[in-house]
């Protein structure tokens, strides 16, 4: 597949990354020569140096016969523009455009992006899908990553285990049998900095990061199982007033159980549209590093505290200062992954990467085969794959412990019609199922073929 991506920033290069690495045709844009370099250089891709949305750049980048664009530059209007310029020019089949304003979003339920219109076939929201990330790590706050499948029905869950979980040097294919009805599977272990799918025979042990792909009626057991307590969530305070900490504000009025939330807001223009655009939620005006200031928004007495500021390191320091002051948990926004090491050693509990939230949601849309969820794992080591099987994969009609799947790769979940159950051995994959697969990034091309339809199909 020949792909353009435009935009070299930190969500293109991992694209980049992810396409050049499964052998497809990648070429790099962007207006920063040394982006382009550093990209070229690292990657096995080719680079343009140029505006996105000019013509005679996309030409010279190959748009002539492309199959894809994914314009992902810092400017909302220059992907617009790229994306019209790639469909009315060019005749790019598919087009993906990174959309940050709320504006632009809202018009998503007009019909503004159409081929007549403004001809984008997907467009992704940062925002939107940081604030549904942030979401579902206060749902389940023992986790320090989650992340919803099979509408809602399966869970994964990264858990830390510490020296007090109960079920440390127990060998996996125990587990299964001392908590048989328990609706849950490791698909991945990360211990020494290095992730792997482990097999039936392996121990867990404590300092290891696991992640449970579990039924959504288990995720508490599983929880608790793994040494972690569950505690409901009713007070949250949230640190940084812009777009994402305006959504989940938002998201948590609209929820049914009642919970309490307060904002603190540096900018003052900034903090006065929050409060205009929020019906229960105090907001503050003021430093989120301010004690007297945590201490008005009744810190000590929260649940959680949000950190969801545009500043990885002012996200670190409040969530630390947050801790301090007596709050439980705290989930820090962290861009730059090199910073995600510090964690541990700050206290943080979860953490939400902007950068692997987007990635994810364009990969869903490059996959092969019927691909619905994809699920970007640490800094691109490994992927969740959510996808129907149809009655040409080589999948269809044969049971799990037939199926030839790469040493990396493990079934989490099985979805028969609305229903998820625990995959075993026995267990037998038929047309319409619908499956995750947990898969080292090496092992992606491979779950591919598996999931892929022979051309007779159409």
């Amino acid at each position: 597949m020949k792909v353009i991506i435009c935009g070299a920033g930190q969500v293109g290069w991992q694209i980049a990354r992810h396409l050049a690495g499964e052998k497809n045709d990648v070429t790099v844009v962007d207006n920063n020569p040394e982006l382009v370099r550093r990209a070229t250089d690292a990657l096995d891709v080719q680079g343009v140096a140029g505006f996105a949305s000019y013509p005679d750049i996309l030409d010279r980048a190959g748009a002539r016969d492309a199959d894809m664009i994914i314009a992902a530059t810092h400017s909302d209007e220059v992907n617009m523009v790229t994306c019209q310029v790639a469909h009315s020019i060019f005749g790019i089949p598919r087009k993906i455009a990174r959309l940050r304003s709320a504006s632009y979003q809202n018009a998503i339920y007009s019909d503004l992006y159409r081929r007549e219109h403004m001809p984008i076939d997907v467009v992704i929201s940062p925002e939107r899908e940081v604030a549904e990330a942030a979401l579902q790590r206060l749902a389940a706050p023992a986790a320090f990553d989650t992340e919803s499948f099979m509408g809602g029905q399966a869970q994964l869950l990264g858990i830390a285990l510490d020296e007090d979980c109960p079920v440390l040097n127990t060998p996996l294919r125990q587990l299964t049998d001392l908590f048989s009805t328990l609706r849950a599977i490791v698909v991945g272990v990360r211990r020494d900095d290095t992730l792997f799918a482990p097999e039936p025979g392996d121990q867990l042990f404590a300092g290891d990061q696991i992640y449970v792909m579990a039924h959504f009626k288990d995720v508490n057991r599983t929880l608790e199982i793994f040494g972690k307590t569950t505690k409901k969530q009713e007070r949250i305070v949230i640190i940084g007033g812009g777009n994402v900490g305006l959504s989940v504000a938002r998201a948590l009025e609209n929820r049914v159980d009642r919970i309490r939330a307060k904002m603190i807001e540096r900018n003052r223009a900034q903090a006065e549209r929050a409060a205009d655009a929020l019906e229960r939620t105090i907001v503050l005006n003021g430093d989120g590093l301010d004690v007297n200031l945590l201490a008005e928004a009744n810190i000590q007495r929260a649940d959680a505290v949000l950190c969801v500021t545009d500043d990885d390191k002012v996200n670190l320091l409040a969530a630390v200062r947050a801790k301090s002051e007596g709050c439980p948990m705290a989930i820090a926004l962290v861009n730059d992954p090199s910073l995600v090491p510090l964690m541990g050693p700050l206290d943080i509990d979860a953490y939400i990467n902007p950068r692997a939230t987007t990635v994810s949601s364009i990969l869903r849309h490059i996959r092969h085969g019927r691909v619905r969820t994809v699920y970007s794992i640490g800094d691109a080591e490994a992927e969740v794959i959510e996808a129907q099987v149809l009655s040409t994969s080589p999948l269809a009609g044969r049971q799990i412990k037939e199926i030839e799947f790469p040493e990396g790769v493990l079934v989490g979940a099985v979805m028969k019609g609305d229903k998820v159950i625990k995959p075993l051995g026995e267990t037998r994959i038929e047309d319409g199922d619908v499956i995750a697969l947990f898969a080292m990034a090496d092992d992606v091309p491979e779950v591919e073929r598996l999931l892929q339809v022979s051309i007779d199909f159409f």
